[in-house]
């Protein structure tokens, strides 16, 4: 039996009196990419934020490959790679040093870190700028740049926030190729996106998250029925007594 890569368990977060996440459980196994979906202020960031160790919570468990992200915080990071929705990167290094930060942070070999540096560049084709100061790069060049950070130590768990953001069709294509080529080795993905078609087409399973309330979770093909995502979400997040 496969351990799960992400197991949530009863997870439940408060800002003041209003709880933004409640009693949240799903689980996500080697080779699944997940899509996890709700409208704005549906809790799925704070989910997202949980999970990576960055927000605290006050009840139930996130595990990482079975170990706690609260017990365990180091091991689990180590574990996993996070680009959030507008990637915070440091802006007077150059691309090259803060992909190189990355496989020093991650522990890449050196006899590795070229090969795959060189090949994640050419995907994204920014191999000509990586000697520039990250703070020339446009939105889409520093999401490609975090992209590439990301993949370089092929993390057991990687965790994306609404990843095509920003992102022109060809970078958009290549980054959906990339994902699933990372779960036939065995990891998991975890994102959130409002680009409904890319779930429907990319994701093995999905949840839908409403007030901080999951309201649905399961295989894409089983969520769906017989309709298409897009219509499934409209009818949960307009039906209240659905949470």
């Amino acid at each position: 039996m496969k351990n799960n890569i992400l197991e949530i368990q009863n997870l439940s977060k408060s800002y003041s009196k209003k709880k933004a996440v409640n009693n949240l459980s799903l689980t996500i196994q080697p080779g699944e990419i997940h899509g996890f979906i709700g409208h704005n202020g549906a809790g799925k960031t704070t989910t997202i934020r949980a999970v990576v160790g960055i927000m605290d919570f006050e009840e139930g468990r996130i595990l990482i490959n079975g170990h706690s992200i609260k017990e365990e915080p180091v091991l689990c990071k180590s574990l996993v790679a996070y680009i959030p929705d507008n990637p915070d990167l440091y802006d007077y290094i150059t691309g090259i040093q803060y992909i190189n930060y990355m496989c020093d942070m991650f522990q890449v070999p050196i006899k590795n870190r070229e090969r795959e540096i060189c090949k994640y560049a050419n995907i994204f084709k920014i191999s000509e700028s990586l000697g520039d100061l990250i703070a020339s790069y446009s939105h889409g060049m520093k999401q490609k740049l975090a992209l590439i950070g990301a993949f370089v130590h092929h993390p057991k768990l990687l965790v994306l926030d609404e990843p095509f953001v920003g992102l022109d069709p060809e970078a958009s294509f290549n980054l959906k190729k990339l994902m699933r080529e990372l779960c036939d080795e065995g990891s998991a993905i975890f994102f959130s996106t409002h680009v409904l078609e890319v779930v429907e087409k990319l994701c093995d399973t999905v949840s839908i998250i409403k007030a901080g309330n999951l309201v649905m979770s399961g295989t894409t093909e089983k969520i769906r029925g017989s309709n298409s995502l897009e219509e499934i979400f409209m009818e949960v997040v307009e039906d209240d007594k659905k949470i």
